[in-house]
């Protein structure tokens, strides 16, 4: 699961590892008088809750800037007009997002067609 440091929340964090779920999400040392010498939170709630397993930091940041991707397309449907992407449930969000991909091939097919640098988000 990935989120920005928005999503720096303990219980948050708790929930999805109790579910099997990686969260990752910036630290934010805004959040605390003692800030810790981390990148992710999950790296401090592992430590805090299992000696066996490890986190590699080069697999953390590869994923979470696997999350531009998906703020680009999030822009450019907002800039086509579409408003928020907000979804609810898991069919609608995989529905949700296969429209927005639909809509950036578009978006990138005409500016290609046009002259225009393909991955610029905007028509």
């Amino acid at each position: 699961m990935l989120g920005d440091s928005a999503y720096d929340i303990l219980d948050w964090h708790d929930h999805l590892l109790a579910a099997g779920v990686v969260p990752i999400a910036p630290y934010n040392p805004r959040n605390t008088d003692d800030p810790k010498d981390i990148e992710y939170r999950v790296e401090d709630r592992i430590d805090e809750h299992s000696e066996d397993v490890q986190l590699k930091q080069s697999v953390l940041d590869e994923t979470y800037n696997h999350r531009t991707g998906v703020e680009r397309t999030n822009d450019a449907v907002k800039d086509c007009g579409l408003g928020h992407v907000r979804a609810r449930g898991r069919v609608h969000a995989r529905t949700e997002v296969f429209l927005a991909l639909c809509l950036r091939l578009v978006i990138a097919i005409t500016n290609y067609e046009r002259g225009i640098e393909p991955g610029y988000e905007k028509l």
